[in-house]
């Protein structure tokens, strides 16, 4: 409690307009008590309309008042230092670049909280206190700090600028009606705001209804990008899949090709050498007989070559005067042929379907996207049912070109 009470007489021993204690405080007669030269330094502002008022109440005095040091603060005051709990004011309220200063801080500036509109000046916590103790500040309006308050002042005639011309379509002052207004569309600026602020908030519901239909707009377009998304990203899928069909029917065709071509190869190499063997075969006897009949035909001994001869030319194997034919650009040149044609065909029919495959991609459009993964899956199928058609080949095939 002790606490409580040193720091209440701490701050009813302070300045309100330099918000720290007294230096040579001064009562004027509507009872608070200031600085001596903040006091003084406020009402030399005020010398011009040689009306002077209170700071704190707003209560006026004429003429200046005259002031004279109050002992009974000073004693208060020199006690307070002495205790040793003096403290400055709060530092976190003091104003920044950015702020909004107190227009009745003298020296270091705290930020303001509210402005007035009646007295067009901005005050802190501690200032704004008498316009909600007195009476006389009641029917002020207070608003957010601002540092637009001048604007209310005319600049021609240095009043409250309170009226709005609507034949000007701007804010005036009393005067500016009995002059350059005169005659003039005006109104209230309360009246004119009121008016206006029924058009803004229609122009608000406005805009805020168009603000909803674009967010739903936007997700409706969020939704059609994922759906053309996973649309595309099945197609792609079911492109692979196909074209892994393909490739892997390909290459089986292509080992069964390689398989019969090496089947028939092995045949046809072992019924030649076959025949090889037996031509050989041949050709040692014929040699043999032919050494024979060399041999005989040189003997000198009549009787000899008589005797022997007719075992020697007798009846033997008759002579084969065949020869065998070979056509050596008929080994497998039909199956190159065979190849190359079915090769032209896949040319062929990839380029005819291949047309219609880029055509369906280049028209997807979102509201015919259905239809064309549709068509165009038909269109894989009956590429795929082509191809293995063309490819699994019929008996008179295999036989013609060996293989198929």
């Amino acid at each position: 409690m002790a606490q409580k009470g040193v720091h209440l007489d701490r701050e009813s021993l302070s300045c309100s307009i330099c918000l720290d204690l007294l230096k040579d405080p001064v009562t004027v007669s509507c009872g608070h008590s200031f600085c001596m030269s903040c006091i003084q330094s406020y009402w030399d502002t005020e010398d011009e309309k040689k009306i002077y008022s209170c700071p704190q109440c707003r209560e006026t005095f004429r003429p200046r008042p005259v002031l004279k040091k109050n002992t009974m603060l000073a004693g208060l005051v020199e006690d307070l230092k002495k205790s040793g709990l003096q403290a400055a004011p709060d530092g976190s309220s003091e104003a920044g670049p950015e702020d909004v200063a107190c227009d009745f801080c003298s020296g270091r500036k705290l930020k303001a909280v509210k402005s007035c509109l009646q007295c067009l000046v901005s005050y802190c916590q501690i200032h704004l206190q008498p316009h909600f103790e007195s009476p006389s500040f009641k029917k002020h309006k207070l608003v957010e700090p601002s540092k637009k308050l001048q604007e209310n002042i005319c600049s021609r005639h240095d009043e409250v600028m309170k009226i709005f011309c609507r034949t000007d379509q701007k804010s005036i002052c009393h005067l500016c009606c009995l002059d350059q207004h005169k005659g003039h569309d005006t109104v209230s600026a309360a009246a004119e705001r009121t008016e206006r602020q029924k058009d803004l908030e229609e122009s608000r519901e406005n805009i805020q209804q168009r603000i909803q239909d674009r967010e739903e707009d936007v997700k409706l377009l969020q939704q059609e990008v994922e759906a053309i998304n996973g649309s595309a990203d099945k197609a792609v899928e079911h492109s692979q899949k196909i074209f892994s069909q393909l490739i892997r029917l390909m290459e089986k065709r292509r080992s069964e090709v390689e398989q019969q071509v090496r089947s028939q190869q092995e045949r046809e190499v072992s019924r030649v050498k076959e025949l090889q063997e037996k031509l050989e075969q041949e050709i040692t006897e014929l040699k043999r007989k032919d050494a024979d009949l060399q041999k005989l035909s040189l003997t000198e001994d009549h009787n000899q070559f008589l005797h022997s001869y007719p075992s020697l030319s007798g009846p033997g194997q008759p002579a084969d005067s065949s020869r065998i034919n070979i056509c050596p650009l008929r080994y497998f040149e039909e199956v190159t042929a065979a190849v190359s044609e079915v090769r032209e065909k896949l040319q062929d029919l990839l380029t005819e379907t291949w047309t219609n495959v880029s055509q369906a991609v280049t028209k997807v459009d979102v509201l015919l996207l259905e239809t064309t993964r549709t068509s165009r899956t038909q269109d894989q199928s009956w590429f795929l049912k082509i191809f293995t058609e063309n490819h699994t080949g019929s008996k008179h095939s295999e036989q013609k070109y060996v293989i198929i």
